[in-house]
């Protein structure tokens, strides 16, 4: 078994807030990140393929198609967008990096062509990241 990972950067805003929570309720769970306004991060991602190389080329996957199939299907969608309101596979969820690495994951786990998706890790600050692996059976 061998692992691949394509390392992207993208720029987003979000607003950590529960439309259930009351306004203090809010601001106890989130804090600063219930600024009205909202706040930016410069996020870090992280997709990791495994699987068996295949013989003839010496590839688990080609690595410029991953960038594009990453690029199609998540950067485009969430570099420099509003991560409440511009993001379709984000709607309906608060944007934590544990819901936006699991929005990710599930807009790339059936577009790998070879290999299998191993993991989306997201890099929030330069401290904090998540890690999602997908279901139990993918």
């Amino acid at each position: 078994m061998i692992y691949v990972t394509r390392r992207e950067v993208f720029s987003a805003s979000h607003r950590l807030f529960n439309q259930n929570f009351s306004s203090e309720e809010n601001q106890r769970v989130y804090g600063k990140c219930n600024n009205q306004n909202g706040h930016g991060h410069n996020y870090i991602l992280e997709v990791v393929v495994a699987g068996e190389l295949d013989t003839a080329t010496g590839y688990l996957i080609d690595l410029k198609l991953l960038k594009e199939i990453i690029y199609e299907n998540v950067i485009r969608k969430v570099d420099h967008k509003n991560l409440n309101l511009d993001v379709d596979f984000l709607a309906g969820t608060i944007p934590t990096s544990e819901n936006i690495a699991v929005g990710i994951w599930n807009q790339l786990v059936d577009t790998i062509p070879s290999g299998k998706l191993f993991s989306v890790k997201l890099y929030e600050t330069e401290n904090n990241y998540v890690e999602y692996k997908g279901e139990k059976g993918q």
